[in-house]
Formats: C-alpha cells, structure tokens, sequence
C-alpha cells in the first residue's frame, strides 16, 4: 500500500503543478480544445476520445463503489470531470482510513460480495 500512496502523491503533486502551468500560459478553456481535437479526427483526437472512455470508467467505477447513491453519482461525475487530479486524492483518502486495506480502496461498502 506505501508504493501505491506514494505513487499516488507523486502523481498528483506532478499532474496538478503541470495542470496550473498550462491553464497560466494557455487559460482554462480546456473543454472547446479537447472536442476540436476529436472533431478534427486526428491522432490528439483519437488520445482525447480514449481518454474519455477512461474518464467514464473512473465515473461509474466511483459511482458503484458508493452504490450509485447521490453521493456516489455526484462524485462520479466529479471523477469524470475531475480526472486524476480528482482520483488521486480520492484514492489516496480512501487508502489512508483506518483499517483499510487495498479491498476497501476497490470495493468500497461493496466489499462483502467478493
């Protein structure tokens, strides 16, 4: 569990600082970049759209773990639009609870089914 908290502290540290430097020199207008890209049908296109298809994995993941009550959709859809700077912290909170141990992290209140 230390290699996968610190892998997540490191990411996350790197991912964020990374983030703030390009919304300073670019702006914060993500959104209309990212679907011109898959609108052009190129390669950053292709790695946008793929992209995505995880961004929605990592929603409905968060979502069933939290058995899709309104919290656990709220946070999907943070996940979703939050991306790893979202998931690593939620990972990371989720790791360092007491008694925790990689199931918990994975399954959530689900765990007793597996």
């Amino acid at each position: 569990m230390t290699l996968f908290r610190l892998y997540l502290a490191v990411a996350w540290v790197i991912l964020a600082g990374y983030t703030l430097l390009v919304g300073a020199e670019h702006g914060w207008h993500l959104l209309p970049v990212f679907f011109a890209d898959i609108a052009e049908m190129s390669w950053p296109g292709q790695f946008n759209l793929d992209f995505m298809t995880f961004l929605g994995l990592s929603g409905i993941w968060v979502a069933w773990r939290n058995r899709f009550s309104t919290v656990g959709i709220v946070l999907g859809v943070v996940a979703f639009f939050g991306g790893m700077i979202f998931l690593g912290a939620y990972l990371l909170f989720l790791s360092f609870r007491p008694g925790t141990d990689i199931r918990d992290v994975v399954f959530g209140s689900r765990r007793s089914a597996f």
